[in-house]
């Protein structure tokens, strides 16, 4: 956790609270139908009830989308849960990825969190 208020401080925001759940893939779809009306699997769900610059969010998370994803990009499963858990934190900080253009924000702020999330005891 002091990795994601590392990256609160470095995103200009004020660490407020936050809540990870962890699904299956069934579980997650079932969460995604229900919440999001998406019929389709997914590696995370953010919710964002950020208040102001405060983060406040619940983060809905597949481990086993994360397993599949790391074999499939030759990864350790840690980085890959490293990138998820960002990915969706990012989301909490106010990025967006709905266009390529935002998606390329997204992952080279990713790849730079991944990178510094060593400094914390992270390790692959």
């Amino acid at each position: 956790m002091e990795w994601l208020k590392y990256v609160t401080e470095e995103e200009g925001k004020v660490w407020g609270s936050l809540h990870i759940a962890y699904y299956s893939d069934e579980g997650l779809l079932e969460v995604n139908q229900t919440y999001l009306q998406h019929d389709y699997y997914t590696d995370i769900i953010t919710f964002d009830r950020c208040r102001g610059n405060r983060i406040h969010g619940d983060l809905a998370i597949s481990v086993e989308r994360i397993n599949d994803h790391a074999r499939e990009l030759g990864v350790p499963v840690g980085h890959e849960a490293a990138r998820v858990h960002v990915h969706g934190f990012l989301h909490l900080c106010g990025y967006g990825d709905a266009s390529d253009a935002e998606k390329n924000i997204m992952r080279q702020l990713e790849e730079k969190y991944i990178a510094e999330a060593g400094r914390f005891g992270m390790t692959w």
